[in-house]
């Protein structure tokens, strides 16, 4: 969708990854930076107004499939302390 991309997990379940949660940059066509059948690493943002699954592609390292978010706030406080 011109939007974003709709993404299965756990079988029946799916969600949204909205277009400006696709990457950390800007992108102007979903599928230059998806197609249909590519397998992706989400992370659960929440649920919308309507019970519907909110995902970010760009809060998980697509290698790894760590937590980019989670990663920021521990090393948030030791760039503040200066280690």
């Amino acid at each position: 969708m011109e939007f974003g991309a709709f993404v299965n997990f756990f079988g029946a379940k799916d969600g949204l990854v909205h277009i400006s949660q696709l990457a950390a940059n800007r992108v102007q066509k979903t599928s230059d930076v998806v197609k249909e059948g590519d397998k992706v690493k989400v992370k659960l943002l929440g649920f919308d107004d309507r019970g519907k699954t909110r995902l970010s592609m760009k809060a998980v390292d697509q290698v790894t499939g760590e937590d980019l978010e989670a990663k920021q706030k521990i090393e948030a406080p030791r760039e503040a302390a200066g280690e």
